[in-house]
């Protein structure tokens, strides 16, 4: 199980750098802002492939925790870039 793993672990390293280039390079804000929630989609699943490595459930805590970050981190660029107040 372990050479599987660590090609899931490189394969998302991989899609994580394809993510940093497009938020470093994106031409407008919306491209960014996929990039970004897409790299905490894989941040998400990085910390699940480290769960199953190490077997240390703490690992699925963080990335419950971050996926709820991440989520409300989205909308809240989302709501900015749409020119919209966080009250309405």
């Amino acid at each position: 199980m372990t050479p599987f793993l660590a090609i899931v672990a490189g394969g998302l390293l991989l899609g994580a750098f394809l993510c940093l280039y497009r938020i470093g390079r994106g031409p407008t804000a919306p491209d960014r802002t996929v990039a970004i929630d897409i790299l905490g989609t894989l941040v998400v699943g990085f910390c699940c492939v480290m769960a199953i490595w190490t077997g240390q459930d703490f690992y699925m805590n963080i990335a419950i925790a971050w996926a709820l970050l991440s989520f409300i981190g989205t909308i809240a660029l989302a709501k900015y870039l749409e020119g919209r107040q966080y009250n309405e």
